[in-house]
């Protein structure tokens, strides 16, 4: 057993030691993956005199599947919160709330165009001001991992990464994006533009009465939806990028 599992880690650690260090997850689960499965699969019990060695080794695969997803969820959480990290992505643009998109041919008719455009923009602003917090959340969820947490993403669906994060923090997230969320809105104008499509909006006929919206909910949920589309995105390069990208503490880890 220490043999194998020795050979198992020299091979991640050959893998891993010409790393790009500021890179994607991409191929640094695939590597683990492909080079620790049959590892982490083993039953400790199988482990004899050399116990010891196989649990560093566990432990040691275990490190470097951590440290991956808290670059990858890094990332994420990078690429959201950046100016248009909402408002340009195709992915996660949040869109006009349904009863008010309901309306929107009838907005231009009414001269209300600009002004829909305006509020979109600022519900995506509120999503970007909100995202930043969302990093120390997914971070400790990671240390919390267990063996057996590491073993299901390693070896489940493609968005077995995702998935856990989805379980683990949307509770949390949810609780910490609101009132930030809520305030965001004030200060990008959001409620603002809302009160005023609503106020025109009310004018026309059947339309206007079914316009009832909880704003910093809607916003909220968009924005979580958006974030775990984007560690979605960060797992599926893990899954399928070949080349082995790490981070300077990974390279000391697999030495």
């Amino acid at each position: 057993m220490k043999i194998k599992a020795t050979a198992i880690t020299l091979g991640i650690a050959l893998t891993l030691g010409t790393a790009n260090v500021m890179a994607d997850w991409g191929g640094l689960l695939k590597d683990i993956q492909e080079n620790s499965k049959t590892l982490l699969n083993s039953s400790l019990s199988e482990a004899t005199s050399d116990k010891t060695s196989t649990n560093l080794d566990i432990a040691t695969i275990v490190s470097g599947l951590k440290e991956a997803l808290v670059v990858g969820s890094q990332r994420a959480v990078s690429s959201v919160s950046q100016t248009d990290g909402y408002l340009k992505n195709a992915a996660i643009r949040i869109p006009l709330p349904p009863q008010i998109e309901k309306a929107g041919s009838l907005m231009r008719q009414y001269g209300m165009g600009s002004l829909a455009d305006e509020f979109e923009t600022s519900i995506n602003r509120a999503a970007e001001k909100a995202a930043p917090q969302a990093t120390d959340i997914l971070v400790n969820a990671i240390k919390t991992m267990s063996i057996d947490d590491a073993k299901n993403i390693l070896n489940g669906a493609d968005n077995a990464a995702t998935e856990y994060f989805r379980k683990h923090t949307s509770d949390q997230l949810r609780t910490l994006f609101k009132p930030t969320i809520d305030e965001s809105l004030d200060k990008v104008g959001s409620t603002q533009y809302y009160n005023q499509l609503t106020d025109k909006i009310a004018d026309i006929p059947v339309v206007g009465k079914n316009i009832n919206i909880n704003l910093p909910d809607y916003v909220t949920e968009q924005a979580l939806d958006g974030l775990f589309t984007m560690l979605a995105s960060e797992e599926k390069k893990i899954r399928e990028n070949p080349a082995a990208r790490t981070t300077e503490l990974l390279k000391t880890v697999f030495q």
